[in-house]
């Protein structure tokens, strides 16, 4: 999506409000294709991380982006550093869908999705209140940037069953662990394209395959063909850094007729 499609609504995002908290989710901040709350669990596991989601509730006929938005998308951010008590904020992803809106294409939901998010608290013992600025671009024929502060206090209602539910359901809906017979392989490529051969089970023409561009990467949308009964994904490779990372990986999701998988590759 070219990025002169972008209605860049200064005042609206400059007047974005602090939405208070209630129980253990935020109110609901509304935009013109949507709303967006964050919900938790309430209390901290054994190794002091709070389970919550981004919850983004669209429109009809509205679009929000995946982790890696293509060429001129705004992906879901979420900024903690306001925050006590928290050190890290990690978001996930859905399997996303494929779009094309005639000037690109790029990965993201055409439906209201929930983003799970993990909380990393400072200290075990010590209350946590969660300050969270969120960025996010919910699309139309245009996209329209959606920036607010949303503020939980976990511990204000930390048995309430309607958050825990559906916290649960988010993460449950996350692509599974990459396996042998549902995952890829890297193959040789070249300095201009990542190769790899997806295993999957179900249909191969309902497979798809995403790749994040992250540390300075950015890859265009995959290619498909054939080679001895495999399906092979070709993806150009627009930029990288000039040093190859030598730590981590990118993340991928690979779809198919049976459900996702997901998983880190190495970076090409």
């Amino acid at each position: 999506m070219q990025s002169l499609k972008i209605l860049l609504l200064g005042a609206a995002i400059a007047s974005a409000s602090i939405v208070p908290a209630i129980a253990s989710s935020s109110g609901w901040y509304s935009s013109e294709g949507g709303k967006v709350r964050l919900v938790t669990s309430g209390k901290p596991d054994d190794a002091g991380r709070i389970q919550g989601v981004l919850d983004i509730a669209l429109k009809p006929g509205w679009k929000t982006y995946w982790r890696d938005p293509g060429d001129a998308g705004v992906p879901p951010q979420l900024d903690v550093s306001a925050s006590t008590n928290i050190t890290d904020a990690k978001l996930s992803f859905p399997a996303p869908q494929r779009h094309d809106d005639g000037y690109g294409k790029w990965a993201g939901y055409d439906y209201p999705v929930s983003l799970p998010v993990v909380f990393t608290l400072s200290a075990m013992k010590d209350q946590a209140v969660i300050d969270a600025d969120v960025f996010l671009g919910i699309c139309e024929t245009i996209c329209i940037p959606v920036q607010t502060r949303l503020t939980v206090d976990p511990a204000s209602d930390p048995d309430n069953a309607e958050d825990a539910a559906l916290v649960k359901a988010s993460f449950a809906a996350l692509p599974a662990p990459a396996r042998s017979d549902f995952g890829i392989n890297v193959l040789p490529g070249d300095h201009e394209t990542l190769v790899v051969e997806a295993s999957f089970p179900g249909d191969p023409e309902a497979a798809d395959f995403f790749v994040a561009g992250e540390r300075d990467y950015m890859f265009g949308p995959p290619s498909r063909s054939e080679k001895d009964g495999k399906l092979i994904f070709t993806v150009p490779i627009l930029d990288r850094p000039s040093t190859t990372p030598t730590d981590g990986g990118l993340h991928y999701t690979l779809t198919s007729s049976a459900g996702a998988v997901e998983g880190l590759l190495p970076f090409p």
